[in-house]
């Protein structure tokens, strides 16, 4: 496997980067451009770098004015060039929703194939550092919901890497979301796990394909993001108790992958899914449904774990309380009788 293969490790936000220089390297129509990416490199270290390689043309600031710079973007797209806009915080897709999805979603099918968007949104998701309900949600669900859109959501470095090459590439719009708390910023630790071995050379992540992060016969965990090492956690501590939990990282919600979350409910009968999303009308009831759909016979108990309906407090214990934590699901795990 070309992951066991690299001797060197990167940080989330180090691949993320490398995968763009790469391609900015290879073609001379791709380009940044966002609040902060230039001489600050990004406020979490996305674009850290770029500026001094590439230079002004190609890497930009812009104004804070997100329905221009994300609409520019959207036309440059259509005119054969590859932008990569970053939205600071995904929570600011309020002030430019109009040329996400009404423009950048759309305008390939309202053309009748006459123009692609091959446009990468680059945006920051995620919570646990208290900065209160306007900058610490996901909205994975909000995305995936609304056709026209392809959304990516990394969990480590190896899979950052090899899913901007395949968002760059591809000649339709991609939403690519990442966690703050995996990128390895220093005033922000990240868990143990995003900072991964990552090979030199570029490399695809087909989009589609989830992940089996940990293999177990007793239970389903489904997940993405940050998650996704706080469920490989708690099935550590599942196993000193015996319980073995299969750990399943999504990493792409459209497409998604169902073919291998329900393979895996097939074999253990039992299915934890969370998300930092909202609960009502997110992606824990559309992998639940979609595994009913696939497997119901073979399903004996469900558990879903998510932010309940209220805004993402600023206070600490609260943020801590609404955020499912490792504790939380190894308790849902149980909670199904594995």
């Amino acid at each position: 496997m070309a992951q066991a293969a690299a001797e060197r490790e990167l940080t989330m936000s180090r691949a993320m980067v490398e995968a763009i220089a790469t391609e900015m390297r290879g073609d001379d129509e791709v380009f940044v451009m966002g609040e902060d990416v230039a001489d600050y490199g990004g406020i979490f270290d996305s674009t850290q770098g770029l500026l001094e390689e590439f230079g002004r043309d190609r890497v930009m600031d812009v104004p804070i004015s997100e329905t221009a710079f994300i609409g520019a973007a959207v036309g440059a797209a259509q005119q054969g060039m590859r932008p990569i806009a970053e939205l600071m915080f995904v929570d600011f897709f309020g002030v430019c929703m109009d040329q996400i999805y009404n423009q950048m979603a759309k305008n390939t099918y309202m053309s009748g194939g006459a123009v692609n968007v091959p446009m990468v949104l680059m945006t920051a998701v995620g919570g646990t550092y208290n900065d209160a309900a306007q900058h610490s949600q996901t909205l994975y669900g909000t995305f995936a919901h609304l056709p026209g859109m392809k959304v990516v959501v990394p969990s480590t470095a190896y899979d950052a890497k090899g899913l901007m090459h395949a968002a760059i590439r591809d000649d339709n719009p991609v939403v690519y979301m990442f966690h703050k708390r995996l990128m390895g910023l220093g005033w922000m630790p990240a868990p143990e796990g995003p900072k991964t071995p990552v090979p030199e050379e570029d490399y695809e992540i087909p989009f589609g394909e989830a992940d089996v992060k940990r293999e177990g016969d007793d239970a389903t965990v489904v997940t993405l993001g940050l998650h996704v090492h706080r469920a490989l956690e708690a099935a550590e501590a599942l196993a000193d108790d015996g319980v073995e939990a299969e750990v399943i990282d999504l990493r792409t919600l459209v497409p998604l992958d169902t073919e291998t979350v329900v393979e895996s409910v097939r074999k253990t009968g039992r299915l934890v899914v969370v998300d930092e999303d909202y609960r009502s009308f997110g992606l824990t009831g559309e992998i639940v449904a979609r595994v009913a759909e696939g497997a119901l016979s073979d399903l004996e108990a469900v558990e879903r774990l998510a932010i309940p309906d209220v805004p993402i407090p600023y206070a600490r214990p609260l943020e801590r309380e609404v955020n499912p934590g490792v504790e939380d699901i190894a308790e849902a795990v149980r909670a199904t009788g594995a």
